[in-house]
């Protein structure tokens, strides 16, 4: 049975992460395996995130309705608690001591002015209707309504009790004005609330907060209103997350002109997220090792090349891709699995690929024989090897037993999986340097003492013209 992990190569000295290296899987080997591909597209991306919200009042459209004066409340009209009062409605009268005394010094600034109109002097005209401006001015301070004002101008006369307006138009969500109350500056009398817009909050999960942002378009279904959709926008993206839930408050915006979305109620959310253009493959195409993401690149002839990749976000069923592929390319979309165990395999063995049907054995033998065969001789350095670092050195030869220089040498060492101890599978693989006179060595870094599988595999000129493979042990304790 084929093992089904990955193991990337163990750094090499110099601190330089090892290459992986490609694999070739035969026709009949792919058909086998159901191995299929997909193509790295660049195409615009968005996601759609479906949550949960509560429906809150715009906190923007809420006011209060106090006096700037001290005074007795003697009727209140806005009597009950979610009334809805239309700005300029009269809310309650109040008698104020300081408000009655205002008016009469109006009243009296309006018959000083009547009665100099007619003087010759400008200067006497001019401040008159100063006095009258000054006086109407503190009125207005006073938060006395220009109807009342108009009306005091109209009729002359002072009201023991003055009528106050509501500011804005809403509902009455708190009501603390009672007839014959007492009240000051400070006394809160009306909150009134404008429902015509309306905020949802959403519970986003942090892993997902990154694909919200301001302005995104937003819909809104309610449970009493089946088949009708509510769209808006994220307008806020709360900076805190909930620790118990591990969420994010979003802050969506939505027009409520009929009143439908009630305070309280409770929201299905779903969010339209752009994403802009991005590069992009199937989810099925990355095998995810926890702390690497491969992809196996199809470079032709049956050749599969393993491509560290970075990942960006997970949308629907495909990543996106950030580093590591390039739009066009061909990759494995399937059995990803089976392809990385066919490449430990392959690696094990020396990257041996069977001759393909209706090659008979002798005639690859006959094949071998014509081509003058190397030899390859190893020692390392400490001899045995150990745990941690080690310096492998290969000594090729041709078949006259002369030294062969140039040639393209890979170390490479392999540690099957151990399940029962809970060891994943292990390889350490580097590039041997050519020291002249046949002579090649490497810096491996062994990540566990015990019994490893070793493969030496040189090529020159494309072609490969030696691989020797041999189990050897490292001193020192197994990594767990």
């Amino acid at each position: 049975m084929l093992a089904l992990v990955l193991t990337l190569a163990a750094p090499i000295a110099h601190g330089a992460d090892s290459q992986l290296a490609p694999i070739r899987i035969t026709p009949e080997r792919r058909q086998l395996i159901g191995l299929k591909f997909a193509t790295v597209m660049r195409k615009d991306v968005s996601d759609r995130l479906e949550t949960t919200g509560n429906i809150e009042a715009d906190e923007r459209l809420q006011g209060y309705v106090q006096t700037r004066f001290a005074g007795w409340i003697e009727q209140v009209f806005a009597n009950s608690t979610y009334q809805y009062v239309h700005r300029g409605q009269p809310l309650f009268t109040i008698y104020s001591p300081d408000l009655v005394s205002t008016e009469n010094e109006y009243l009296l600034a309006l018959d000083a002015r009547k009665r100099v109109s007619d003087s010759p002097v400008g200067d006497v005209t001019t401040d008159a209707s100063s006095l009258v401006d000054s006086a109407a001015e503190r009125l207005k301070l006073w938060g006395v309504s220009p109807r009342e004002i108009a009306r005091l101008e109209r009729e002359r006369t002072v009201r023991h009790a003055v009528e106050i307006d509501s500011p804005m138009s809403g509902y009455v969500v708190e009501r603390n004005a009672l007839p014959n109350m007492y009240v000051q500056p400070d006394t809160r009398l009306f909150t009134i609330t404008d429902l015509s817009k309306v905020w949802i909050y959403a519970a986003v999960f942090q892993d997902e907060i990154g694909k919200v942002h301001p302005d995104d378009p937003a819909t809104v279904t309610v449970d009493a209103y089946p088949g009708t959709n509510f769209d808006g926008r994220v307008d806020f993206i709360q900076p805190q997350i909930d620790p118990m839930t591990r969420t994010v408050r979003v802050r969506c915006e939505f027009n409520n002109p009929k009143g439908q979305l009630l305070p309280g109620m409770f929201a299905h959310v779903a969010l339209d997220l752009p994403m802009g253009e991005q590069t992009v493959i199937p989810d099925t195409a990355v095998l995810r090792t926890g702390r690497h993401n491969v992809a196996f690149i199809n470079r032709g002839d049956g050749y599969l090349t393993p491509a560290e990749i970075e990942l960006g976000q997970h949308v629907g069923d495909e990543f996106i891709v950030l580093k590591g592929l390039a739009p066009g390319q061909q990759i494995v979309s399937s059995a990803n699995f089976l392809i990385d165990s066919e490449s430990q395999l392959q690696a094990a063995a020396g990257a041996f690929v069977p001759p393909p049907p209706g090659v008979s054995a002798n005639a690859v033998g006959q094949a071998a024989e014509a081509v003058p065969q190397a030899s390859i001789d190893f020692t390392s350095d400490p001899n045995p090897l150990v745990r941690g670092h080690n310096k492998v050195v290969v000594t090729l030869r041709d078949s006259k037993g002369a030294p062969i220089s140039g040639a393209q040498v890979t170390v490479s060492f392999y540690m099957a999986a151990m399940s029962a101890m809970g060891m994943a599978a292990m390889r350490a693989q580097g590039a041997a340097v050519d020291q002249r006179n046949g002579t090649y060595t490497a810096d491996i870094e062994l990540p566990s003492g015990g019994t490893w599988s070793l493969t030496i595999t040189a090529s020159k000129g494309g072609d490969t013209i030696a691989t020797k493979q041999v189990d050897v042990s490292a001193s020192g304790s197994m990594a767990m």
